[in-house]
């Protein structure tokens, strides 16, 4: 009998090498060491950026880690959230109060000298928010690179942004939407471990909860009178309170704790601990005994590679902008 595929392992040869071809002529990806040859210095240029900001302000890395969440969580990660305009997600309420543009700025205009045209926005965020993981005591992982920049940037597209009043189940749902999972939600809430939150974001689980009348019953009653003392009832609702009491500036797991303690500042993260569905995953980044654990540092890094490669642009999509704050 005839034999009509008589070397299926060219075939398959074949296959492999179309697949890999229309991959890259679409533009679909990204991989680690991008830039080794076309800009050798490029993580090293981002880092040393990074580094000198976090030493002179540290209020600027969990910024930078919050921006490159919000940028992705957008119309995927492609830099939009940098760009300029009186409508750009840059304006939006959930973006306001961001810190760390002039850093992404700086870290441009450096690899614009060493590689014109060459290292893209999207990139340079994703990698300060590594560098500033690590900056703070975290434990830093291989960015995949290759991202391309995006051209649209609407305050409108953010109305779907995670809030700090989501129940578990639109967090789930909202991370679904972006191909994560649940242990992706928590590994990512875990970014709270840094920073701060504005008292206009909770003060309202202090005082007239719901239909209590008053606190969150789900607070821990002997961190109530810290909060109110730091954000009196009818108080200033911009003064900021750490997300990760007693340890805001150290990138570790303690956050969890907190949470586990009932001492979750914003009413998204104390739900992560009150919900059966979250919980056990909280509860595996404490090592609690009988489940199998989680080494938070790693699953973050993993959760935030997925996350990095949402919805990228790269290829012949989008661009690479000579200016991040602006559009070719």
């Amino acid at each position: 009998m005839m034999q009509i595929f008589p070397n299926n392992n060219r075939l398959i040869l074949i296959f492999i090498f179309l697949a890999t071809f229309i991959t890259l002529a679409i533009g679909q990806g990204t991989r680690v060491g991008f830039y080794q040859t076309s800009c050798p210095r490029a993580e090293t240029i981002v880092r040393s950026v990074v580094q000198s900001a976090v030493n002179s302000n540290a209020a600027i890395a969990p910024g930078l880690l919050r921006m490159f969440f919000h940028d992705c969580f957008v119309n995927g990660c492609d830099a939009s959230i940098l760009i300029d305009g009186s409508s750009s997600e840059k304006t939006a309420a959930p973006n306001s109060l961001l810190r760390g543009f002039e850093v992404i700025d700086a870290a441009k205009t450096q690899l614009e000298t060493a590689c014109p045209g060459v290292v893209s926005c999207a990139d340079i965020l994703a990698l300060a928010a590594r560098d500033s993981v690590v900056q703070t005591g975290g434990t830093g992982w291989s960015v995949p690179l290759g991202r391309r920049d995006g051209l649209v940037s609407r305050a409108a597209d953010t109305a779907n942004l995670p809030a700090f009043n989501d129940p578990v189940s639109v967090q789930i749902r909202k991370f679904t939407d972006k191909g994560l999972n649940t242990q992706d939600l928590v590994a990512l809430s875990g970014a709270h471990t840094l920073g701060t939150a504005a008292c206009a974001l909770f003060s309202y689980r202090l005082y007239n909860f719901n239909s209590t009348n008053g606190p969150d019953p789900s607070i821990d009653p002997a961190f109530l009178p810290t909060l109110q003392n730091l954000c009196p009832n009818g108080g200033d609702g911009t003064v900021r309170v750490a997300l990760d009491n007693g340890s805001g500036g150290r990138f570790d797991n303690s956050y969890y704790a907190n949470l586990r303690n009932r001492r979750g500042v914003l009413e998204s993260d104390a739900a992560l601990w009150n919900d059966p569905t979250t919980q056990r995953f909280v509860q595996r980044f404490l090592g609690v005994r009988g489940l199998l654990g989680l080494t938070f540092n790693v699953e973050f890094g993993r959760s935030m590679v997925r996350m990095g490669n949402i919805e990228v642009k790269s290829g012949t999509q989008g661009e690479i902008r000579r200016v991040c704050t602006a559009i070719n």
